[in-house]
């Protein structure tokens, strides 16, 4: 097991099978040492995480979210690195989408979910810059919707 997959495991978290894309286009480009990760939505073990933020999911239910897709964000990182995860160097930039009423505010809440995840398992590697927005509405109804550009050896 590498030593991401070990740290994630202590955290309770594992890699699942990279989602496959839900449309015509591809999970990730690679060029030079940079891998765009296409957005993943948020979804667990039991299926894709629903909601409006500011509606019928609160911050702390979003942050959740962010942090599944966190996950899936990593699980297409180590298909783009050939199954080797630690030649991550460091994660640049993540996109958060967040399916939010007009008055919700705490898109920015919502996100460290994904935020806080990536620091934790990733140490110095996992801080990133980073834009958190709302949105109308996401594909297929989910709560948030990330995308990530991470640096590979």
């Amino acid at each position: 097991m590498s030593v991401i997959e070990t740290r994630l495991a202590e955290l309770g978290a594992t890699l699942p099978d990279a989602p496959a894309p839900a449309a015509n286009y591809v999970p990730f480009v690679q060029t030079g040492n940079l891998v765009h990760v296409s957005g993943q939505i948020s979804a667990g073990a039991d299926g894709m995480i629903k909601g409006k933020l500011g509606d019928d999911l609160d911050a702390e239910a979003g942050a959740a979210a962010a942090k599944a897709c966190a996950v899936s964000l990593l699980a297409q990182l180590k298909v783009a690195c050939g199954g080797d995860i630690d030649r991550l160097v460091r994660v640049v930039k993540l996109v958060g989408f967040v399916n939010s009423t007009p008055d919700f505010v705490d898109q920015p809440k919502v996100i460290n979910g994904a935020s806080d995840f990536m620091v934790a398992a990733l140490g110095d590697k996992g801080r990133h810059a980073r834009s958190a927005v709302s949105a109308a509405s996401l594909p297929f109804g989910v709560a948030v919707e990330i995308e990530g550009i991470f640096e590979i050896a």
